[in-house]
């Protein structure tokens, strides 16, 4: 109860944004606009287009009053879950891109009378995550939890690394096709130590759909190439996050393949999707909210996208985070091997120590042995949430807008 009343309180207040300097959102580039003579705007890329864009990424916050967790007293993942939300959210981009598209957009406006394939898309992905133990909910707070517990002997209230999500991912989305078998389009690889091994990517998506799906539901890839989420699981320096990397974490946002970063500030995880200058633009799960019936016609929309942009200073992120890559096709997994290369190297880098590499053959590991290893969460005590997770500040909770100063 004391969470449910502490994360429902919303700080508004603004956040600034330099008018000189571009901002990167999930490998889009958008300007301040400039007038010209004629009183035109160039370029189309300007900020009103960023909001926009950031407006159409879906947000999964902290909920309350939702159906108990199995084994628990739980009905709010308030203060404990922020990991798990962060997760959902690179989740939701990744299945936004591979049914809807990158450039799809979300107009608020007359939202619940558009009958049109793209919004059914959109509440169908909506409705995915929503927050019920139903089989109509396959990504649910509820199947995470419950295959954390079945995986690694977790219980509700119990804190994650982002290490640990991407496998939860992994394992949620597996188990989701059972329900939907479009859902069988996809599939997850993670990186084993920071390596791509490239046998065991092909040997998981090289494989014929089962789902039989018609031309006009949406662009699919070929039939012997299963759409790929790549996840790469990174430590980025000790205590601290090493500067050294912050040029590899903005050139990976950079690329269109990217479909964010789980990371965050210790015991407080942030979904990460774009920079400017020296700050990350993210998406924050730490704002306590009603939970909101999927299941019933035309549900309300509204909580799940988010209008104020928020930003990080890149030397306060918790060197512990996961990056993740939406590949629709091996045409495009092997366009990325070329195009990430610029990355993976720190400019100021005397040697050729990559944050992570391609390499033929298989991994030698077990790939769900995840959870008899040491948790990856973003504080050295992970057992249990303590009362400093989620907002510290008044100025780390919700914007109500923001300025190009």
């Amino acid at each position: 109860m004391w969470n449910n009343v502490r994360y429902s309180w919303n700080f508004k207040t603004k956040t600034h944004f330099s008018k000189d300097s571009p901002i990167w959102l999930l490998g889009r580039i958008y300007h301040q606009s400039h007038k010209t003579d004629d009183s035109s705007s160039l370029p189309t890329n300007n900020f009103e287009a960023l909001k926009s864009d950031f407006f159409s990424r879906i947000w999964l916050t902290y909920r309350k009053e939702f159906p108990v967790l199995n084994g628990s007293y739980y009905t709010s993942d308030c203060g404990w879950g922020c990991m798990l939300r962060s997760g959902q959210m690179l989740l939701a981009q990744a299945l936004v891109c591979h049914f809807l598209g990158r450039d799809w957009r979300w107009n608020e406006s007359g939202a619940q009378e558009q009958q049109t394939l793209q919004e059914s898309l959109h509440r169908m992905i909506v409705q995915w995550f929503g927050d019920k133990p139903s089989p109509a909910c396959p990504l649910s707070i509820h199947q995470m939890v419950s295959q954390g517990h079945i995986s690694a002997g977790k219980r509700p209230g119990d804190w994650y690394g982002p290490s640990s999500v991407s496998y939860i991912i992994k394992q949620i989305l597996q188990r989701a096709t059972d329900t939907y078998p479009e859902l069988d389009t996809l599939r997850v690889y993670i990186a084993q130590d920071c390596t791509v091994y490239l046998d065991d990517v092909k040997q998981s998506c090289s494989k014929i759909c089962n789902y039989e799906c018609e031309e006009t539901d949406y662009e699919l890839i070929d039939d012997q190439w299963k759409s790929l989420i790549l996840l790469i699981p990174l430590r980025l320096g000790g205590e601290r996050m090493n500067p050294t990397y912050d040029s590899c974490l903005k050139g990976l946002l950079s690329l269109e393949q990217c479909i964010g970063i789980i990371g965050g500030k210790p015991k407080h995880s942030q979904y990460f999707i774009g920079w400017q200058d020296d700050y990350l633009i993210h998406l924050d799960p730490h704002n306590c909210q009603e939970m909101v019936d999927v299941l019933i016609p035309n549900f309300n929309l509204k909580s799940f996208h988010c209008h104020e942009l928020r930003k990080t200073a890149l030397k306060q992120v918790d060197p512990s985070c996961c990056v993740g890559f939406y590949l629709r096709s091996q045409r495009e997994f092997d366009e990325f091997r070329r195009n990430v290369q610029h990355y993976l190297v720190p400019p100021q880098s005397k040697g050729d120590y990559p944050i992570f590499a391609f390499s033929s053959g298989s991994s030698p590991h077990v790939d769900d042995a995840w959870f008899q290893q040491n948790d990856d969460s973003l504080s050295s005590s992970a057992a249990r949430p303590s009362s400093t997770c989620g907002p510290s500040t008044a100025g780390d909770n919700y914007l109500d807008d923001f300025e190009i100063l």
